[in-house]
């Protein structure tokens, strides 16, 4: 540690205040402000980070900052009130107008991107809170319902909590059952906000309320005990000598917590003769401007559903044809793209065993793709996490109606490993040919290589380093997949490449499928029906992907926007004196997730443009 970082560290911690500077993790250090303006900027957003956590305890926890004088928030839960969320959007709007007031006038250039890429967060989140029924935050993925089979704190409870929240001394056992407790009341907003946002003419279309109500009754009905909000308290206090924690969790899950989900299961089962099957939302009120506002949180740019539209259906056109040729070398040349797909996915040794056994083996196949992509990176990164990161099942009890699968980042100091989540309710899901890909995109060098070094970035504040930008953390993972085939990982693997492209074909179906549903009018049935024939999708996989779509507006698009837009800033930048692939990446990865139109400033400047 030079004595600059030392003597920065000393001045924002003194600036934070000694509550908060007792609570930093031991080492933390960061390089010291270029000029004085990115001081004042750096305390700003600090501050603001903190007051950040305060409100969403979740996220201190996530990331292993809930101890020393932050020990408090280990057994809290968000303020899901009406008066916690409107504190939150007036949070929001007060850090903006603070931000702006500040200024980006004598920032360096490593303070402008600081401040860009707040700024930019900060008015994409006012904007969408403009909009009474937007939900968003723990457990809730930002869309108009407040709860789906995608959405709510059922989806998220019981896995943080096994998960994400320690328990290795008593106190934090005690924070876990303060935490359990909560749960009913937390329940109960979320079923107030699906009351509010019907009374407004919001309501989730029936397909999704059906899905919602399936999942709740699983997550309330049979034995309280089997359930892993109490297995989870039982097994880990167990292990200490600790006793009685899971008679009273148990208590909790079959009185308040039961209570509380069956009284949403009523208020969403009473919906459903107001509930249609239209499911844009255009028809929404506002819905139009509403899905402008998700596209630009969610792209970080300025195009339009119409541009994003007719980028898809190019990149489909030009990913169809090429698969075409490559199935045509494997002996696939009769009968559409999608038959000779069918056709592959059920080829001997394609299709794991669908029972413990097989999606065992899978998840072991998996884990050795990124074994064997490990030993090539240093090819094209100057740096490597030192962090581990794996691969998992989605729990059971909410794997019907969840995604194919989500990423976790690990913990700031390297105790929880960053953690793939795969949804393996039916392993025809998972032909064999997909996974090597899959591998690549969600754990090296993609979702999870990218978020351990973030995390390990000792020049960045904590508040870049935990930063959020859809376009930018998605479209790297997408961009990885073209890494990993650049680095020869398909080489001698043909089925392989074609599941590469087929995962770019299905990215660009999403673009065409998202605006077709929210702009264009389209019907859940016709947006099934193009991804089951543009893509290596099967139907069964198409509708889940596209109910994510329909209740998590725009987000979908973020993926191929953000591989497009690092790709072509590659190839630009590629012809300048001094480039270098590794310097490429470090530009890419070493200043945080931010916007798209940041990240192009950042890499130009960086090589002199």
């Amino acid at each position: 540690m030079t004595n600059g970082i030392e003597m920065r560290r000393r001045e924002l911690l003194a600036t934070i205040g000694a509550g908060a500077a007792a609570a930093m993790l031991p080492g933390w250090a960061y390089a010291a402000p270029a000029t004085a303006k990115d001081g004042q900027l750096d305390t700003l957003l600090m501050a603001q980070f903190e007051e950040g956590l305060r409100e969403e305890p979740t996220g201190a926890t996530s990331l292993g900052l809930d101890t020393g004088a932050r020990a408090a928030l280990r057994s809290r839960f968000p303020d899901w009130s009406p008066a916690g969320r409107a504190e939150g959007k007036a949070r929001t709007a007060r850090n903006l107008a603070a931000l702006r007031a500040l200024g980006r006038d004598g920032l360096s250039d490593t303070g402008r991107i600081a401040y860009d890429s707040a700024e930019f967060s900060l008015a994409a989140q006012q904007r969408l809170n403009g909009f009474s029924y937007h939900v968003g935050g723990f457990g809730h993925r930002p869309g108009p319902y407040g709860v789906t089979q995608l959405g709510g704190f059922y989806t998220a409870v019981a896995n943080f909590l096994d998960t994400q929240h320690p328990v290795k001394s008593k106190a934090d056992a005690d924070a876990y059952m303060a935490r359990l407790e909560a749960v009913p009341a937390l329940f109960e907003a979320d079923t107030r906000i699906v009351e509010a946002n019907a009374a407004a003419g919001v309501v989730a279309p029936r397909f999704i309320l059906d899905q919602a109500i399936r999942q709740l009754g699983q997550l309330r009905d049979g034995d309280a005990k089997s359930k892993t909000m109490v297995r989870s308290i039982a097994t880990r206090a167990g292990a200490l000598g600790l006793s009685g924690y899971e008679d009273r969790a148990a208590a909790l899950v079959a009185g308040p917590i039961r209570t509380a989900l069956t009284r949403q299961i009523d208020v969403l089962t009473a919906l459903l003769p107001r509930a249609g099957d239209a499911a844009g939302v255009a028809r929404l009120p506002q819905g139009e401007a509403y899905y402008a506002a998700t596209l630009n949180q969610h792209t970080t740019t300025g195009m339009t559903a119409g541009e994003i539209h007719q980028l898809g259906l190019d990149q489909v056109r030009d990913l169809n044809s090429r698969i075409d040729a490559l199935l045509k070398a494997q002996g696939y040349s009769k009968g559409s793209i999608r038959d000779r797909l069918n056709e592959l996915q059920h080829a001997p040794g394609q299709v794991f065993a669908n029972d413990d056994a097989g999606r065992a083996e899978l998840l072991a196949f998996l884990n050795e793709r990124l074994v064997a992509i490990r030993a090539r990176l240093p090819q094209v990164f100057s740096r490597l996490p030192k962090a581990p990161y794996e691969i998992r099942r989605v729990p059971v009890e909410i794997q019907a109606g969840a995604p194919g699968g989500s990423a976790q980042r690990g913990s700031l100091d390297g105790s929880r490993p960053g953690i793939f989540f795969i949804n393996l309710r039916d392993t025809e899901e998972w032909p064999r040919f997909t996974l090597p890909t899959l591998a690549y995109h969600e754990g090296a060098p993609g979702h999870l290589f990218e978020g351990a070094l973030s995390l390990e970035n000792g020049e960045l504040p904590i508040y870049r380093q935990v930063a959020s930008a859809t376009a930018y953390g998605e479209g790297w993972g997408l961009y990885s997949e073209q890494v990993a085939d650049e680095l020869g990982m398909y080489e001698d693997d043909p089925l392989g490449k074609i599941g590469y492209l087929g995962s770019f074909a299905f990215r660009a179906s999403r673009l065409v499928v998202d605006t077709g549903l929210h702009s264009k009018g389209w019907t859940r049935e016709q947006a099934i029906d193009f991804m089951v024939q543009n893509s290596s999708e099967r139907p069964s996989s198409a509708r889940t992907e596209i109910d994510r779509y329909i209740v998590y507006p725009g987000q979908a698009c973020a993926y191929k926007v953000g591989q497009v837009a690092i790709s072509r800033l590659r190839d630009e930048v590629s012809t300048l004196p001094g480039y270098d692939i590794k310097r490429f990446h470090d530009l890419v990865l070493n200043g945080g997730r931010m916007p798209l139109t940041v990240l192009e400033r950042r890499v130009k400047s960086g090589f002199g443009a």
